[in-house]
């Protein structure tokens, strides 16, 4: 989330490469910057409601490894939902049609992570394996939101240096210096005011949400069932305030902390413990005597594999090493931000031992993690940045942000004070145009949530909020293990029958329950 998450995986995929891009959408989202809404709050649900969405012509899109039989569209929503007739933006939408018309059971929508994840790849991804746990009895569809992927999209007009997401992220210096993230989220937030525009300016949770009502109309479908996983949990979440009575059975994967004071700010801030908690389990996995014929044994004890790492950043902060990408080498920054996306699953374990031990190899030049290794598109930068900025209000004061970086990073040394770090938002011209919604215990008792113990983007403390917003509405399924994204993602099957079953049956535990990793 969120991870934000760009940020913003938001995504659920069990190779590195694919979890490692997951993870960037997510750690866009808690790490960019754009500009702000052009809607403001009063008249705007209104609008929505007595609005009708134009039809969508649907043309097979089907893909190698994708659901056979998917198809693509597109559907225009209002830029300005105070003006609905006015200037209209483009979603790029996708569904798979369910193969038992005569068991159909509704709509199934997938709510893609970030801010700036695709659900129509989401789709392609994993279509396949959700038709099968459905027993095709829902169509499935999903979307891109504005400014991601097929949709209409902005620019901010940043050079690549600036999008590269260990720069986004707002990783300090050597010794805690920010002076450097402290200019380039200046230049940010001003070439994002000056090149951005009204498409950027409508990059936000709440138009999100209003365009997931204009897709369930132009659907055609009184209620929709869905299955949101990181900053998608907010966006299901907002949804299922909003409109309650548009809502089926609904599942949040990977929830963070909905405080309406906070949401971009709060996730971000609580990466810090997030990485803390589920640390240990890379740490013990790299000490393991197994690693040894494997080749990938960092150190005899898990503690020793604490400190190896936070020596070896240190280090790079001061002697960048060059790394087989050209002209980007290894930095301090770069090793934690290929951390934390790669502790979003064990299976990129040994992608992370293999990068430490090329750091620490005097003749090994390191492989750099996909995340890391190249700048993101001018527009991907764009939209998991305006989004985080345009939700809430950051503070202002660049002595409060260094105040914070400081004690964050005495107390987490594993993020080394970037959660708390300045960030474009903080120069950013204009203000929220409305207040993030606050999620309550409002409305019908169907909203299932399944979460790790050790989640290092959206962590469990955090969930917890979302459950305690939410009371009697849902109910929390927990599993112990680590990483991010559960269901038909982590291996848990546990996790996986309890959603599957929720979702083809409506039955959902009559408590909260716990499952074993």
């Amino acid at each position: 989330m969120g991870n934000i998450r760009p940020f913003n995986n938001p995504c659920t995929m069990t190779t590195y490469r694919n979890i490692s891009q997951r993870a960037l959408v997510l750690a866009l989202s808690v790490a960019a910057v754009a500009g702000s809404l052009a809607v403001g709050g009063s008249g705007v649900a209104a609008a929505v409601e007595g609005q009708g969405a134009r039809g969508i012509v649907w043309e097979p899109c089907g893909q190698v490894g994708g659901p056979v039989g998917q198809e693509c569209g597109e559907l225009e929503v209002p830029l300005d939902y105070r003006k609905p007739g006015g200037k209209q933006v483009t979603l790029a939408v996708s569904r798979v049609r369910g193969e038992r018309p005569g068991a159909r059971r509704g709509v199934l929508l997938m709510i893609p992570g970030g801010p700036g994840g695709s659900g129509v790849q989401a789709l392609t991804r994993k279509g396949a394996a959700l038709q099968r746990e459905m027993d095709g009895a829902y169509d499935l569809v999903s979307f891109d939101p504005r400014g991601v992927g097929g949709s209409t999209t902005a620019s901010c007009g940043l050079d690549a240096d600036d999008r590269y997401l260990a720069n986004m992220r707002s990783w300090p210096g050597p010794d805690g210096e920010i002076g450097e993230n402290l200019a380039r989220s200046r230049r940010t937030a001003e070439a994002c005011d000056e090149n951005g525009g009204p498409v950027l300016r409508s990059l936000t949770s709440a138009n999100e949400v209003r365009d997931i009502e204009r897709f369930r109309q132009a659907l055609g479908e009184e209620k929709l069932s869905a299955w949101g996983t990181s900053y998608g949990t907010y966006i299901g979440a907002v949804y299922a305030q909003k409109y309650p009575s548009r809502t089926d059975r609904w599942v949040l994967d990977s929830s963070g902390d909905p405080d309406s004071t906070r949401v971009e700010r709060g996730w971000m801030a609580n990466t810090s413990r997030a990485v803390e908690d589920r640390f240990p389990d890379f740490a013990a996995w790299a000490a393991h005597p197994d690693r040894e014929a494997e080749g990938l044994r960092l150190a005899e004890r898990p503690s020793d594999v604490r400190s190896l790492y936070l020596t070896l950043a240190a280090k790079l902060d001061r002697e960048p090493k060059e790394s087989t990408t050209e002209g980007n080498p290894l930095t301090g920054g770069m090793l934690r931000q290929a951390f934390l996306g790669g502790l979003y699953a064990d299976t990129n374990f040994p992608q992370l031992a293999r990068l430490v031990q090329a750091a620490q190899d005097p003749a090994a030049t390191p492989v750099l993690t996909p995340d890391v290794a190249q700048p993101a598109r001018d527009e991907d930068a764009a939209v998991t940045m305006a989004v985080v900025c345009n939700d809430v209000r950051w503070p202002s004061s660049v002595a409060g942000y260094a105040r914070a970086m400081k004690d964050d990073r005495a107390r987490y040394p594993l993020t080394a004070g970037m959660p708390r770090n300045v960030l474009p938002c903080a120069f950013w011209k204009t203000g929220p145009a409305e207040k993030p919604t606050r999620i309550t215990d409002r409305g019908p008792s169907n909203i299932l949530m399944i979460q790790s113990l050790r989640d290092p983007s959206t962590p469990y403390f955090g969930a917890l909020k979302m459950r305690e917003a939410l009371g009697d509405r849902a109910r929390l399924v927990t599993v112990d293990q680590g990483g991010h994204g559960m269901y038909l993602a982590n291996g848990n099957a546990c996790g996986d029958s309890k959603v599957t079953t929720f979702l083809k049956t409506g039955e959902r535990p009559e408590k909260d329950v716990y499952c074993a990793s």
